[in-house]
C-alpha cells in the first residue's frame, strides 16, 4: 500500500524529505481526530459561536492541497461532517491533479484519525489544554502537527504554511501563536514526543499510540479475550495499528455475472483471500472501473461478502422455496450481493429498510434484480405496507444489524472520536428487538444470520446468546458454513479482524429458529 511514512529520528534531517511537502511512497499511518460526542438526541453538535461562522471566512492561503484539508476538517468540526464525504467534492470542486489529490486525501483522513495524539502533543507544546485554543486555530495545528510527526513534509513547510493558514482564514492575530507551537513540536523528535504523551506500557498509553479512544481500545480487548482466552496481550496492539491503516479497497463480483478471476484481470486487481467473489486493489477510483459502471461488481468490504454468503450457504432443514428476506438492508450492498445468487437459485429478496433515503439507495442498487424493497419497521414485519409474508415464513433471514460501527472505524477517520460508551446500550436493545422479530418470521427448518461491523462482546456474542436462550433457537456452527475462513476463534461465531483478515471486525452468527418459534407470529399461517 503506498503513502507517506511516519519518519524515524534519523529521517528528520535525511535527504530523502522533500521540499515540496509531499512525500515519496511508503507505509501509511492514519489516524483521526477527537469530538466531543454529539447530542444525537437534538441531531447535532454542540459548537461554538466562532465555529458556526468559520465557512464564511475561510479564503485562499495560496496552497490549494492544504486549503482544501482545512476546509474538509471545519467541515467535521463545524457540520458534524464527515470526511469521507466531503474530500471527493472539494477536491473536484479545487480541480487538484492527481499526485495532490493523494496528497490532500493524506492529510485530511490522516490528521482526522490521529486527532487524539495531536492534541496529546499540542497540549503539551502549548502550554495549555486544547479546549482553551481557537477552534480554528486548533484545526490549523492538528494539520500542521501530522506533518511534522507522521509525514516526510518538511518542518518548515509545514510551519510556514499552517501560519499562512491561520491568516487567511481569520486567525491572523493567532499566527504567532500557530508558529511557536508548530517550531516547539519540531525541536523534538516522534518518538521523544510519543515517550512523553505515552510513557508506559498501560491501556491509556497505547490507546494514545495507536490513536484510539481508550474505551474502544478496551472494547478491543475484551472482544479478543472473549473470543479466544489469552489473546487480548499479545494481539491487542496489534489489532489497534491495524485498525489505524488506510484500509485496500475491496472489489466484490456480483455471483453470476462476472468472477473473481475476470474481475481481477480487468481491473488490474488481486483475486481476494477469503471470499471467492473478492478482488483487491491498492489505490484508484474503484467508480470508473467499467464492472462497477455496469453493476457487475461493487465496493464492498470482503467481511460484507462473507455475511451474504454465509446467508445463501446456510443449510436449511427444509426445501428452500426461495423466499429470503434482508430485514436492515439499508444501504443495499449486502442485498444487491444476496439477489444476484438468488437469480441462480430463482429466488426472491424482501428487503426492508426503515429510512426511506436509505430504501431508495437499496433500489438503485438492486436494480434488474429479483429483490422487492420496503419501507418499514424490521421489527414488525408483518405491519410493513406491500410485504408478502410467505405461508410458513421465510426460508432464509438475515439481520445485518445497526451497530455501534467499531469495527469499521478505517472507513470514517473521523468516527473514533465520535462514538461514545454510552451509544451502546440503545443499539443493543433494538438488536435484540430485530434479532427476535427475524426468528418470527423465519421458517420452521429455516435460518437466521445476525452480524455487524463491531466486535463488541455486548452486541455480538452476547446478544445472540441471549436471544437464542430466550427464544429456544439453536446456534449454528458459522465456521462449518465458511470453512475457508482461518483464526477466527474457537466458535461456533466468526469474528472477523483487520489484523488477522485485512476485513473489517466483522461478526457473523447464524440461528435456526426453535419449532414453535419459526413462522410464528409474524408469519401467515
Amino acid at each position: 500500500m503506498g503513502g507517506f511514512r511516519a519518519r524515524s529520528e534519523s529521517a528528520r534531517s535525511g535527504s530523502d524529505r522533500h521540499d515540496s511537502g509531499r512525500s515519496s511512497s511508503g507505509n501509511k499511518q492514519r489516524t483521526g481526530r477527537p469530538r466531543t460526542a454529539p447530542d444525537r438526541s437534538k441531531g447535532y453538535q454542540q459548537r461554538r459561536p466562532e465555529e458556526r461562522q468559520m465557512k464564511a471566512k475561510q479564503h485562499g492561503s495560496g496552497d490549494k492541497v492544504r486549503d482544501v484539508v482545512l476546509h474538509v476538517l471545519r467541515e467535521v468540526t463545524t457540520e458534524d461532517a464527515y470526511g469521507n464525504l466531503v474530500l471527493p467534492r472539494e477536491i473536484k470542486a479545487a480541480r487538484l491533479n492527481k499526485r495532490d489529490a493523494a496528497f490532500a486525501t493524506e492529510l485530511t483522513y490522516g490528521t482526522l484519525r490521529a486527532s487524539g495524539l495531536l492534541d496529546a502533543v499540542i497540549a503539551k507544546a502549548a502550554g495549555r489544554p486544547v479546549d482553551k485554543i481557537d477552534s480554528v486555530v486548533l484545526d490549523i495545528l492538528r494539520l500542521g502537527a501530522y506533518q511534522i510527526l507522521r509525514t516526510r513534509v518538511e518542518d518548515h513547510a509545514a510551519v510556514d504554511t499552517s501560519v499562512k493558514l491561520a491568516k487567511a482564514n481569520g486567525a491572523g492575530q493567532a499566527s504567532g501563536f500557530v508558529n511557536g507551537v508548530l517550531r516547539t513540536i519540531t525541536r523534538s523528535t516522534p518518538k521523544q514526543w510519543m515517550e512523553r504523551i505515552a510513557p508506559d506500557d498501560s491501556l491509556a498509553s497505547l490507546a494514545v499510540r495507536t490513536a484510539h479512544p481508550e474505551w474502544i481500545a478496551a472494547v478491543f480487548a475484551d472482544a479478543l479475550e472473549q473470543q479466544e482466552a489469552g489473546l487480548a496481550a499479545s494481539e491487542l496492539e496489534q489489532a489497534l495499528q491495524a485498525d489505524d491503516q488506510r484500509p485496500t479497497i475491496h472489489l466484490a463480483a456480483r455471483p453470476g455475472q462476472i468472477s473473481a478471476e475476470e474481475l481481477a484481470l480487468v481491473t488490474g486487481g488481486e483475486e481476494g483471500r477469503w471470499s471467492p467473489y473478492a478482488v483487491y486493489l491498492d489505490e484508484g477510483s474503484p467508480g470508473e472501473l467499467e464492472p462497477i459502471r455496469d453493476g457487475m461488481a461493487s465496493v464492498q468490504d470482503e467481511g460484507s461478502q462473507l455475511i451474504a454468503l454465509a446467508m445463501v450457504r446456510a443449510p436449511l432443514e427444509r426445501t428452500d422455496r426461495g423466499r429470503w428476506l434482508d430485514l436492515c438492508a439499508g444501504p443495499g450492498g449486502k442485498t444487491a450481493f444476496i439477489a444476484s445468487w438468488a437469480v441462480g437459485e430463482e429466488a426472491k429478496v424482501d428487503a426492508v429498510e426503515v429510512a426511506e433515503h436509505r430504501a431508495k439507495l437499496v433500489s438503485s442498487a438492486v436494480r434488474d434484480l429479483p429483490v422487492a424493497v420496503h419501507v418499514g419497521d424490521g421489527r414488525k414485519v408483518a405491519q410493513i405496507a406491500g410485504i408478502d409474508m410467505p405461508t410458513g415464513g421465510f426460508d432464509r433471514v438475515l439481520v445485518d444489524a445497526p451497530c455501534s460501527g467499531l469495527g469499521a472505524l478505517r472507513r470514517r477517520p473521523e468516527a473514533r472520536w465520535r462514538k461514545d460508551p454510552k451509544d451502546v446500550p440503545p443499539l443493543v436493545a433494538l438488536q435484540k428487538e430485530l434479532l427476535r422479530s427475524a426468528l418470527s418470521v423465519a421458517a420452521e427448518g429455516g435460518v437466521v444470520v445476525y452480524s455487524t461491523c463491531s466486535p463488541h462482546p455486548a452486541e455480538t456474542s452476547e446478544v445472540v446468546r441471549a436471544v437464542a436462550a430466550e427464544t429456544g433457537a439453536t446456534v449454528l456452527d458459522v465456521q462449518e458454513i465458511l470453512p475457508e475462513l482461518d483464526n477466527v476463534g474457537t466458535g461456533p461465531f466468526v469474528q472477523l479482524w483487520p489484523h488477522r483478515h485485512g476485513t473489517d471486525a466483522m461478526f457473523i452468527a447464524a440461528l435456526r429458529p426453535a419449532p414453535e418459534a419459526g413462522a410464528g407470529s409474524g408469519a401467515k399461517a
